[in-house]
């Protein structure tokens, strides 16, 4: 297909844990035109049933956990659904945001415009609005950058990016909210992920380097 072969975490009967690429997307595509990460793993694992039950921006790397039955399936949405699905990430940002001991949290009202695929933050809730909030904690300074890391408590889309740009520090790479630096990639990752496997319930945790 497209020569690229997924860094797979972890592959039982009923999950598997893989890193998305930057660029690749997470689910499949209209017509299957643009390469997307079931189908990868679709033909590394010589299997039809690959279900995503979560998203990951396009153009950010990071860990996915894909369902492999329907039942499976249901039961990462359930997990999702019931706040047990805790996604974290890593970011760099322009300037340095304050920090609290234990995590900072940031809530805001989102208003997502389809058409030009961006998400506005606005001062209330109203048709189209949805509340948005993520814990932070600053890593590293360096310099005129910080490396944040970042726990979502809704999973909304841009959340992180928008959330941080509306506050005056747009991601490294992040041109549509506000950064005017040259880097090539969004300085955003998936870098861990928990949840409870959907056969036995035990809790599963994944971390990678961010590598920002």
């Amino acid at each position: 297909m497209s020569g690229l072969v997924p860094e797979i975490k972890y592959c039982d009967k009923d999950i598997v844990v893989c890193v998305k690429p930057a660029g690749v997307l997470a689910e499949d595509s209209p017509g299957g035109i643009d390469v997307s990460l079931p189908s990868l793993l679709r033909d590394s694992l010589g299997t039809e049933e690959i279900y995503c039950v979560h998203r990951l921006d396009a153009g950010t790397r990071g860990l996915m956990v894909f369902a492999r039955s329907r039942k499976a399936a249901a039961s990462l949405s359930k997990a999702i659904q019931d706040g047990l699905f805790v996604k974290e990430y890593e970011a760099l940002v322009h300037g340095v945001p304050e920090s609290e001991e234990g995590g900072r949290e940031l809530c805001d009202y989102l208003l997502k415009d389809s058409a030009k695929n961006k998400v506005y933050v606005v001062k209330s809730l109203r048709k189209g609005v949805r509340e948005a909030r993520l814990v932070y904690t600053v890593k590293e300074v360096r310099c005129d950058t910080s490396l944040v890391r970042v726990r979502l408590i809704t999973g909304r889309t841009h959340q992180i990016r928008v959330q941080f740009a509306s506050r005056g520090f747009p991601l490294v790479g992040d041109r549509k909210y506000g950064a005017k630096d040259e880097a090539k990639n969004i300085a955003l990752c998936a870098s861990a992920v928990t949840f409870p496997h959907p056969a036995t319930g035990e809790q599963m945790r994944f971390e990678i380097d961010s590598e920002l």
